[in-house]
């Protein structure tokens, strides 16, 4: 009989926190405590794919190759992107498997570097709005646009960031490949930072500039798994709405429509929970049974407790 699947979402921010000393042993703790979460779902009888962020990872990256341009080339942002997904799988996987080995189960692990199609078309290439990477004095960020001819913009007074596109993840390139080794009792790492982004054509496959939302990944993986449980862990245990005001609301379940009438309100917003619910949603509507929001750290409570935000049909 097939076990079912899980999918389970989180951020880079679980590995490494704003404040920590980013050394590789402290991201190494991190990572083994949310491995160690990732048990319970096990032990629900699931099958697991794990699909990390990278955004402080990809942006450590970045500000290396900055540093280093007068000495090698900057090499171009998917590269980057998949640079990322192979030093977070590297850590994911010595992770899971020496919490499995604490756990006395028996689970193959395996990262699968994970290149995604985009629209070449898509209109997020028009708009760049993702902020990554280092930030720059102004003449820093003259000079780069000039030189680089990136879309730099001012970050809520911090100084100044490149930003690039969001584009839509529209195909899994190696699906069939997480499928099968999630069908042999695998824990699978896929879709790390949202997935390399390609431009995939009849005659060639080409990295494209752009950041992927791994919500939005995660999503699509999820439905294209048959995953019966997908989980986007987060910084707070639930959804709320008016969030941080006196008339704050935690939600325990919200319907699609609900989420979608919220969604333009403005509750939501692009830059924090949106992606999650817009993830959360699409998941659903195309045949997810629930999805669910919780807090990175709960997921024991959220399984056992329903410590969580549930989006349901």
């Amino acid at each position: 009989m097939t076990r079912p699947i899980a999918v389970v979402a989180f951020g880079g921010n679980a590995i490494l926190r704003a404040g920590d000393d980013g050394s590789f042993h402290t991201q190494m703790e991190m990572a083994k405590g949310a491995c160690r979460q990732m048990l319970e779902i096990l032990h629900k009888g699931y099958e697991l794919v794990l699909v990390h962020g990278n955004g402080p990872q990809v942006g450590n990256l970045l500000l290396q190759f900055e540093k280093a341009r007068d000495i090698i080339p900057v090499p171009p942002l998917d590269v980057a992107v998949a640079t990322s997904q192979g030093l977070l799988g590297h850590m994911l996987e010595i992770a899971m498997r020496t919490v499995l080995e604490e756990d006395k189960m028996q689970r193959e692990v395996a990262t699968v570097l994970t290149q995604v199609a985009v629209d070449p078309a898509d209109p997020a290439y028009a708009k760049p709005t993702k902020p990554i990477g280092p930030f720059y004095t102004r003449e820093q960020a003259d000079r780069l646009r000039r030189a680089e001819g990136w879309d730099i913009v001012e970050d809520s007074g911090r100084g100044w960031r490149r930003v690039v596109c969001s584009p839509k993840p529209l195909h899994i390139l190696p699906l069939r490949t997480i499928k099968l080794l999630v069908q042999n009792e695998t824990v699978v790492i896929a879709g790390g930072g949202g997935g390399i982004p390609v431009n995939y054509g009849m005659r060639s496959v080409a990295g494209t500039e752009g950041v992927i939302d791994k919500d939005a990944t995660a999503a699509l993986l999820a439905y294209n798994l048959g995953a019966e449980l997908f989980i986007i862990l987060t910084g707070v245990d639930r959804v709320s709405i008016d969030y941080g005001k006196p008339t704050q609301r935690d939600i325990d379940v919200m319907t699609t429509a609900e989420a979608r009438k919220w969604l333009e309100e403005g509750q939501f917003p692009p830059g924090s929970m949106g992606p999650k619910i817009e993830g959360a949603v699409e998941y659903v509507e195309k045949g997810g049974k629930e999805a669910i929001i919780a807090h990175e750290g709960h997921v024991v409570k959220a399984m056992r407790e329903r410590l969580c935000t549930r989006i349901v049909a």
